[in-house]
């Protein structure tokens, strides 16, 4: 897949994301959230006011700390593809 391929794939998969009405699983969620954080270079640390949240999101960004913006486009849009296909 091209880099414009990627990209349109990428915008794709946030779109169902956001489109989407019910609830995700937590994991999901912790997932696409970083994904997202690494795929948009976005680095800002999580706010809020439930430290027990940022404290799973910080981890999960941490566990995502070695992929580039790439891979984690890549990452989200296979987790949207399998939550869509598996989901009951």
């Amino acid at each position: 897949m091209n880099q414009k391929e990627l990209h349109t794939a990428f915008e794709k998969a946030v779109t169902q994301i956001n489109e989407h009405t019910e609830p995700f699983p937590a994991d999901v969620l912790l997932r696409l959230y970083a994904y997202y954080k690494r795929a948009t270079n976005s680095d800002d640390r999580p706010s809020g006011g439930k430290p027990l949240i940022n404290a799973f999101k910080t981890n999960a960004l941490f566990q995502t700390k070695e992929m580039n913006e790439d891979e984690a486009k890549e990452a989200y849009i296979e987790t949207v593809n399998q939550y869509f296909l598996y989901r009951k």
